[in-house]
C-alpha cells in the first residue's frame, strides 16, 4: 500500500474483543471508513489483527495501532497489518522495517522538531497526538514553514471537528470515541453502530 492509497479515515479500536471488532469491521464495509487500527493494548491484538485482516481485508485496510518496540511492530507485519501507528516517535529500525515490507508507518509526534524528525527518519506519515489539544490552526501553522505534509490527526477528533481539520491542511485523521458509542461496541449493537457510521458520513461531506 502507498500514502496515495491510505484512507483519510483510519477508525481505532481501543480495548475490544476480537467478537466486538469483528462487528465493527463488518459494519464498515462498503462506508467511507475504508481503515481500521486495532491497538496493542486490546486483549490478543496480534490474534485479532490477524483473523480480522485474513476475513476483511478484502474491503478494510487493517492496522495496528499503540505499537511502540520493534518487536511489536514485526509482529503486526507478521499477522498481516497494512499500517502500523504508535503514539511516539518510532525507532528509525522500526521505521526502516515498515519500509521494507511495504507496511505504512505512522509514528506520533507533538512538536515542529519532532514531526520533522519522523520525517527524516523516514516516516511515511507522522500522526500529530493529541491534536484535540492543539487545534486545527496547529496543523496550518507548522507547515507554513515546513511545507506540506501527510499529517494525520488523532486525539480530540470528532464527527463535529473532523472537516475543520482537513480544512487547516490535515490529511488524514484517526478517530475512535469521535465515531461511536462505546456501549454499542461493547453490546454489539450493529444498528447502533451502522447509525453512528451514517451520521459521520453526512458529517464528511
Amino acid at each position: 500500500m502507498t500514502i496515495q492509497d491510505f484512507p483519510k479515515i483510519t477508525v481505532i479500536l481501543r480495548g475490544y474483543t476480537y467478537s466486538q471488532v469483528r462487528t465493527v469491521v463488518k459494519s464498515l464495509i462498503g462506508t467511507k471508513l475504508q481503515a481500521v487500527e486495532i491497538t496493542m493494548n486490546s486483549p490478543d491484538a496480534v490474534s485479532v489483527i490477524k483473523r480480522i485482516n485474513e476475513e476483511f481485508g478484502r474491503f478494510v485496510r487493517v492496522g495496528a495501532g499503540t505499537v511502540i518496540t520493534y518487536e511489536e511492530a514485526k509482529a503486526v507485519i507478521d499477522a498481516g497489518a497494512a499500517f502500523v501507528l504508535s503514539p511516539v516517535m518510532l525507532r528509525k529500525e522500526i521505521l526502516n522495517l515498515c519500509k521494507e515490507k511495504g507496511v505504512i508507518s505512522v509514528p506520533g509526534a507533538f512538536s515542529p522538531t519532532e514531526i520533522k524528525k519522523c520525517f527524516d527518519d523516514g516516516a511515511d506519515i507522522v500522526k500529530i497526538f493529541p491534536s484535540g489539544r492543539l487545534g486545527a490552526k496547529y496543523v496550518t501553522d507548522i507547515q507554513a514553514p515546513l511545507g506540506k505534509m501527510p499529517l494525520m490527526v488523532v486525539g480530540g477528533v470528532n464527527a463535529e471537528n473532523v472537516r475543520e481539520f482537513f480544512s487547516a491542511g490535515a490529511s488524514f485523521a484517526g478517530i475512535a470515541s469521535g465515531i461511536f458509542n462505546k456501549n454499542d461496541i461493547r453490546n454489539e449493537n450493529t444498528e447502533g453502530i451502522k447509525n453512528s457510521i451514517q451520521y459521520f458520513e453526512e458529517k464528511l461531506k
